[in-house]
């Protein structure tokens, strides 16, 4: 039994060694990953993470994890940090407020089940200054992420309170995970 991780993610793959889990291949998956019209965030996370699931190869008796983490903020999906300007608006969006980060895994077993959950972990913002968003922005750190920025980080210092999952926000909600993995005959302790 070979355990396929279905994400590029370096913090996917640290998240699972902590469950003393290696992968013995990584396939990152293409998938199309725009929301469908009226969809909501934990339907949309959710999705993902069971299409990316299904969308590597996986050979007879492979486990196959696969994760997706998203921001919300109400009903609204906000897209990752591709760009300077768009980390800039989500910071901004995000200052002073609450969100929702929804870290959805779907585990497909050697039996070729499939098992899925999702934490959803509320984070709230204190208010930023207009520099401060600069200065997080300018330090790199947040872009290409959900939301524009890693909670491990520095992001951290942006946070009043957390309530849920605090490595779901990361990327991958370790006891969940474990959870489908022992479920799907990996033999964790």
């Amino acid at each position: 039994m070979q355990l396929v991780l279905a994400s590029s993610s370096p913090r996917r793959r640290d998240l699972l060694a902590r469950l003393g889990c290696v992968p013995d291949r990584i396939a990152a998956p293409a998938i199309d990953e725009t929301p469908l019209r009226g969809e909501l965030p934990r339907v949309y996370a959710l999705r993902l993470a069971i299409e990316k699931a299904r969308a590597v190869d996986r050979a007879a008796g492979d486990v196959v994890i696969a994760g997706d983490t998203t921001i919300a903020l109400g009903r609204a999906i906000l897209p990752p940090a591709e760009t300077t300007a768009i980390q800039r608006d989500l910071l901004t969006r995000l200052s002073g407020r609450r969100h929702h980060a929804l870290s959805a895994i779907c585990v497909i077993g050697a039996d070729g089940v499939e098992r899925s959950r999702i934490a959803d972990t509320i984070v709230a913002f204190r208010p930023l200054s207009t520099a401060e968003v600069d200065a997080y922005v300018d330090c790199g750190e947040g872009l290409g992420k959900a939301g524009g920025y890693a909670i491990q980080g520095r992001a951290e210092a942006f946070v009043r309170f957390i309530h849920g999952s605090h490595s779901g926000v990361i990327g991958l909600p370790l006891m969940e995970t474990r959870a489908l993995l022992r479920a799907a005959g990996l033999p964790l302790a």
